[in-house]
């Protein structure tokens, strides 16, 4: 295991490796003044200059590189001209944001997508596989902004018409201060992101469980007498449970880089809000650093996904 997971660490850190270069050369050695890419076009010439001299663009590329390298690792990913602030407070601020909502979204639709798969996939063909493929359909057809836009719609406007308050219209509210506004401003918000990625959980699901539950060692668990629902949940799921970490990590480390819809819809100021932000800003330190933060959310995921491998599946082992 120790082995196991030093290699997929070396990996993962050659991989953010190969990203601060691109991300390096895409910003600082392609052609064009990259103080002036940095700093906007308002720059004065004194900012110009200061930063010219802090990137060091008279020193050999190589120096330039180390010297960004080493400045990411301890967190310095850069200063922001554009907010007057460095650029790592700006991005940690909006992080608690983000992982509220992906993962309490996450628990949503596994909780959703996977037993409607299940369902479809012991019925097949039957009302319930019906149901669960409709649900599918739906989900999956439905764009994420009008979904939202729907849920504001039905959930907070038409209840505030009627003169009371079902769901907050959005913002957000911080877990340490009051757990249950927390929640209450996330209700939402969770159930757009849920509503929509629990149909693909739900149609991986039960693509995977009908080809399980036709293997050989299934209806050697049925002709043992077990119980459909026993050879179903302890059998055939734990059979399935890879390919959905698989989709689960990658689908959390991409939303974790940014969930630009959902938080555009709801007014959460999160990570997703701020590479917005900064792409119409033209705010090249703090997209930047959103690169890399995703970089490290992706390297995290693939690594507790590979872990997960070894636990479930006796054959990594």
């Amino acid at each position: 295991m120790i082995r196991f997971l030093t290699q997929r660490l070396i990996f993962g850190a050659g991989v953010l490796l190969m990203l601060s270069a691109f991300v390096f050369f895409l910003f600082f050695v392609a052609p064009g003044d990259p103080a002036r890419m940095i700093a906007g076009d308002k720059a004065t010439e004194a900012q110009l200059m200061q930063i010219r001299k802090n990137l060091g663009v008279d020193r050999p590329i190589v120096v330039q590189y180390g010297s960004f390298l080493t400045r990411a690792i301890s967190g310095d990913l850069g200063f922001s001209y554009r907010n007057q602030q460095p650029v790592a407070p700006i991005i940690v601020r909006r992080i608690p944001i983000t992982l509220s909502l992906v993962l309490g979204g996450a628990l949503l639709w596994l909780a959703i997508g996977i037993p409607m798969g299940i369902m479809s996939a012991r019925f097949a063909g039957g009302l319930r596989d019906r149901i669960g493929q409709a649900f599918i359909l739906v989900g999956l057809s439905f764009p994420t902004f009008v979904l939202g836009m729907m849920s504001l719609y039905l959930l907070y406007f038409i209840p505030k018409q009627a003169g009371f308050t079902l769901f907050p219209p959005g913002g957000y509210k911080a877990l340490t201060t009051q757990p249950l506004l927390w929640a209450w401003h996330l209700v939402l918000p969770w159930t757009t992101l849920a509503l929509t990625m629990a149909a693909v959980y739900a149609r991986l699901t039960r693509g995977q469980m009908l080809d399980v539950m036709g293997e050989d060692y299934i209806r050697t668990a049925r002709a043992k007498g077990l119980s459909e629902r026993r050879v179903v949940w302890k059998h055939g799921l734990r059979a399935v449970l890879t390919p959905l970490v698989t989709q689960l990590g990658a689908d959390i480390a991409m939303l974790l880089g940014g969930v630009i819809i959902i938080e555009q819809v709801y007014g959460l100021q999160g990570v997703g809000a701020l590479a917005v932000q900064a792409v119409a800003n033209q705010d090249r330190p703090i997209i930047i650093g959103v690169v890399l933060l995703g970089g490290v959310f992706i390297v995290i995921s693939n690594i507790v996904v590979d872990l997960f491998y070894v636990l479930l599946d006796p054959r990594v082992r």
